[in-house]
C-alpha cells in the first residue's frame, strides 16, 4: 500500500493540538521532529538514537501523518489545513502553518519511524520502552512501562507526559484513586497503578484513546486496574478521587478546575500539564479561582505542570 506523509510546520505550541487534529483524521502515525530533541536526548538522557539535523526544521517543528493514498485524501487534507488554522481562535501560535504532502511506501514507514522511539529513562523509577525493544533493568525497584505507540498520542518521551510522571511518582500514594482526564494513549493511567494507586479512571473523548488505553494496560499486566471509557472531562463524575491527573492543552484545563475541585478529595491533588509557558498564569489563576492551594511549578522546555491541592 502507499501512503501519503502529510508534513506540517508549526510550533511547539501546538504539537500537541495538530497531533489530535492529525490522528482524528486517521493518521496511522506521528512523528514529531522538533531541533530541540537533538538537545535534550543528550544533555538529560544521555545519546538514545542517532539524529539527522537535516531533518529538522531551523525554527518550529515538524509533525508528519501518514495518511493511505484513496479518493478522499484531497479532503481529508484539506480538512486538516482548515481545522489546524482554526486554532488561532483558541489563542495558539501555530507558526508557520507550512503543508506538504510526499508520497511513502508502507514498508519504509513502518521501519523507518521506529528510530525516533527507544527505551527512555523520564524519572527516578520509571523507564519507558516500545514493545520491539529488549531492556533489562538497570536497578531491583525500576519500573518498566511498554509503550505501544501509533494508536493515540503520547509516547511518554514529551515534555508534558515527562512532566506529569514525575509529579505522580512524587504526590500519588499507594491505594490512591486516580482520575486521568484526556488519557490518550493511557499512560498516565499505566504509571498509576504501577507506582501504586489502587484503580485508575481513563477518560477521553476519542474512541481511538479509549481503545490505546486498553491495549496499554494489557501490555503492562494492570488492564484489571485502568478502566478506559468515553466521558467529556469530569462530566457525570459523582465520586471522589484522590488524585486527578490532566495533561492536555491549557485551554481545556481551565474549563473543568471547578469541577476538578468537586470531585478531587479534601487534601487530594490535582495535577496540571500541558500548559506552555506563556499560559501559565492563565491555569494558576483559574485554579486559585476554583479553590486549590498551588503546591509546586515545574518547568521542561517550554511546557510548564501545575501541581495543586484541595485543602483539608
Amino acid at each position: 500500500m502507499k501512503w501519503s506523509e502529510v508534513c506540517i510546520h508549526t510550533t511547539t505550541e501546538a504539537i500537541e493540538p495538530v497531533s489530535n487534529i492529525l490522528h482524528e483524521s486517521g493518521a496511522s502515525g506521528v512523528v514529531i521532529e522538533d531541533p530541540s530533541d537533538m538537545k535534550r536526548k543528550k544533555t538529560q538522557l544521555g545519546e538514545i538514537y542517532e539524529l539527522n539535523p537535516d531533518d529538522y526544521p531551523a525554527e518550529g517543528v515538524y509533525v508528519k501523518a501518514y495518511l493511505p493514498m484513496n479518493s478522499f485524501l484531497g479532503e481529508t487534507v484539506d480538512g486538516i489545513k482548515k481545522t489546524v488554522s482554526n486554532l488561532t481562535e483558541f489563542g495558539i501560535d501555530i507558526g508557520h502553518n507550512n503543508v506538504t504532502i510526499s508520497e511513502i511506501h508502507e514498508e519504509d514507514w513502518a521501519t523507518a519511524w521506529k528510530k525516533y522511539y527507544k527505551p527512555v529513562k523520564i524519572s527516578e523509577k520509571i523507564t519507558i520502552i516500545p514493545t520491539w525493544e529488549d531492556y533489562t533493568p538497570v536497578s531491583s525497584d525500576e519500573i518498566i512501562i511498554e509503550m505501544d505507540p501509533g494508536m493515540a498520542f503520547g509516547t511518554g518521551t514529551h515534555p508534558t507526559t515527562v512532566l506529569s510522571i514525575q509529579a505522580l511518582e512524587q504526590y500519588l500514594e499507594k491505594g490512591d484513586k486516580v482520575l486521568d482526564v484526556g488519557a490518550g494513549s493511557g499512560i498516565l493511567s499505566v504509571a498509576s497503578v504501577l507506582l501504586g494507586a489502587e484503580h485508575a479512571y481513563a477518560y477521553d473523548l476519542d474512541d481511538v484513546a479509549v481503545s490505546s488505553t486498553k491495549n496499554n494496560a494489557a501490555l503492562n499486566g494492570v488492564e484489571d486496574k485502568v478502566t478506559s471509557k468515553l466521558n467529556d472531562l469530569l462530566e457525570g463524575v459523582d465520586w471522589e478521587a484522590d488524585l486527578i491527573v490532566s495533561n492536555i492543552l491549557a485551554e481545556i484545563i481551565v474549563k473543568f478546575t471547578d469541577d476538578a475541585y468537586r470531585v478531587v478529595k479534601p487534601g487530594g491533588y490535582f495535577i496540571t500539564c500541558g500548559i506552555i509557558s506563556g499560559r501559565k498564569e492563565m491555569v494558576r489563576e483559574q485554579l486559585i479561582q476554583s479553590g486549590f492551594e498551588i503546591v509546586e511549578t515545574n518547568k521542561m522546555e517550554d511546557w510548564v505542570s501545575i501541581i495543586a491541592k484541595k485543602p483539608e
